[in-house]
């Protein structure tokens, strides 16, 4: 299999996958309890003619697949519908929380792809020694302990108790976003940074066991050369993969994070459109995710034969 066959391969998977997703996300509103015109028409004893006029104006009275094919084909063009409780339309509604959950996203990723690489990578040049046997406890300990928890402990201690770090907010400039946004990135690592860590090592340690690396050894290659060049290099494949594996579960553990700190992201904006029946949101965010989730994941599996060779010649010879 050729390399543009690989490409139009996933690509055509990543199509059909977004749109089955899509059924999905859409129809599951159907067997949800509870009725849409009556939220809007809360508070008050509507009359026949006022759900009427409700339910044409949200197209509520359309067959369902027809909603379907008008939500779809309004998505393209970049309408998600009308929020029922904020009756603004939902790209605003969601363009509006979106910075600060992708900007909490970001922070935790760099922070689970530094501690993760580097404990990983120490521990598995030090394979068998107290530092490995000391990572290995520090990583399981950590994963041990949910986001809800670390998040807990973290405002106790750093924000309450030593006062270095707001309880709340988002902040209101770039550098303040990044001071706010520390904490709750620091929780949603703690969790994740287990995965990287440990993958690592164990990738680097399997190819530490390899012939290469010993004849790279015994030519006179200094340690940190060989490392790099015959042990890390080769090694990134299955971390890349990991990697885009931890996009779904960073988005979804914000829901947790912000409503913890108190921010105002498009966790806590899902939670609330569930509690309250806000429908358009709901499926637009969740559809966000799964689409984050399978693109990121189909441009590692595109990148890795560029990554480790071995990956293409493996894909060629099948």
């Amino acid at each position: 299999m050729t390399y543009v066959r690989r490409t139009a391969s996933k690509l055509g998977a990543l199509l059909l996958t977004l749109f089955l997703a899509s059924l999905l996300v859409f129809f599951s509103r159907f067997m949800v309890p509870g009725d849409p015109v009556r939220f809007l028409l809360r508070g008050r004893k509507p009359s026949p003619e006022a759900i009427a006029a409700v339910t044409e104006q949200y197209g509520l009275d359309l067959p369902p697949w027809q909603q379907y094919f008008n939500w779809i084909t309004g998505m393209f063009r970049g309408d998600f519908g009308r929020s029922l409780q904020f009756r603004q339309e939902v790209a605003t509604v969601i363009g509006d929380r979106l910075p600060v959950t992708l900007g909490m996203v970001v922070m935790a990723g760099l922070m689970i792809a530094i501690i993760g690489l580097a404990s990983g990578i120490i521990a598995a040049v030090n394979k068998g020694k107290f530092a490995d046997r000391a990572i290995l406890i520090f990583l399981t300990v950590l994963g041990a302990i949910p986001s809800f928890v670390g998040s807990i402990v973290l405002i106790a201690v750093f924000a309450v108790g030593l006062g270095w770090f707001p309880t709340f907010g988002s902040g209101e400039n770039f550098f303040d976003t990044i001071y706010h946004l520390f904490l709750p990135s620091l929780a949603l690592t703690i969790v994740f940074v287990v995965l990287i860590g440990k993958v690592t090592r164990s990738s680097m340690v399997e190819q530490i066991d390899r012939e290469h690396v010993e004849v790279a050894t015994s030519r006179g290659l200094k340690r940190g050369t060989v490392i790099w060049r015959h042990v890390f290099r080769n090694s990134i494949g299955p971390i890349a993969t990991v990697s885009g594996l931890l996009v779904a579960g960073l988005l979804v553990a914000s829901t947790i994070v912000e409503a913890a700190f108190g921010i105002a992201g498009l966790g806590s904006l899902l939670v609330q459109s569930v509690d309250r029946l806000d429908f358009p949101v709901v499926q637009a965010i969740v559809l966000l995710v799964v689409a984050a989730f399978v693109v990121v994941n189909a441009i590692v599996d595109l990148l890795e034969p560029l990554i480790d060779p071995r990956a293409a010649a493996g894909a060629d010879a099948r």
